[in-house]
């Protein structure tokens, strides 16, 4: 058998395969719009994970499992046509590469302090694990549809994600004078006085010597857009007793 001849290979993109394909866009598309509504959700409260996260594991999780409802279809139709005989399950090695893959994505997420980094680039690797496993078992326009939405997501989504109404989180540490000690209702005052909420649940404090050092977050009561930490951070001098301040993004 020439695994080759064009009237083999034509079936990928012709017949009930192409009409599997279709059908598979459609879930897509709809796992798409719920993980970005979902996305928002935590966006919109400041959390790391934002509407591109949420909508590339969604998309991605639904491309892995939405190729088991077409098994008829897999190698282009091949294995329904007795061209090829199935000599393996493959779903036992997607579950394995699709959990070997989490391993690796878990390397790509980094926290520093209060800010966390990694989680859009790991839902893309995952993603393109999707679009690999897609590939491989011949729905080749699923797969491509799968990777220009997360293309998509990856360049416009953050665009999108910074348009809409939401409350930025702000990673704020303040250092203290020698034998400073601040109050936590005096920080409350201060930042509702800016725009901004204090997070009691975020706060840190650390003390070394008869120095203090405080760590917290306070979300932005709407978006400030390009000022979001400029608005905070040129009026933390007027904050009696701090020596230094650092202000950063609490989430990425």
């Amino acid at each position: 058998m020439n695994l080759l001849d064009p009237e083999l290979l034509k079936h990928y993109w012709t017949g009930e395969p192409m009409q599997a394909n279709v059908l598979m866009l459609a879930h897509l598309l709809a796992a798409a719009l719920l993980g970005l509504l979902l996305g928002y959700e935590r966006s919109f409260h400041g959390r790391a994970a934002g509407m591109r996260t949420y909508a590339l594991v969604c998309m991605a999780s639904t491309g892995v499992i939405i190729l088991l409802a077409y098994p008829q279809q897999w190698y282009g139709g091949h294995l329904a046509g007795g061209s090829m005989p199935l000599v393996a399950d493959p779903t036992r090695v997607i579950q394995g590469v699709v959990t070997g893959i989490g391993f690796l994505c878990a390397g790509v997420i980094m926290r520093e302090g209060m800010n966390i980094s990694g989680l859009t680039t790991a839902a893309s690797l995952w993603a393109a694990c999707a679009v690999g496993v897609l590939l491989g078992m011949g729905f080749y326009f699923a797969a491509v549809s799968l990777s220009a939405l997360c293309a998509a997501l990856m360049m416009w989504g953050s665009k999108l994600e910074a348009a809409l109404p939401s409350h930025p989180a702000i990673a704020v540490v303040i250092r203290g004078g020698p034998g400073q000690r601040f109050q936590q209702d005096d920080l409350v005052r201060f930042t509702e006085m800016l725009g901004y909420r204090f997070a009691p649940g975020s706060l840190s404090i650390e003390r070394s010597a008869d120095f203090e050092e405080w760590r917290f977050v306070c979300t932005a009561r709407r978006n400030y857009g390009g000022e979001t930490l400029t608005r905070l951070s040129s009026r933390l001098h007027e904050l009696p007793g701090v020596r230094e301040f650092r202000v950063t993004h609490a989430r990425n």
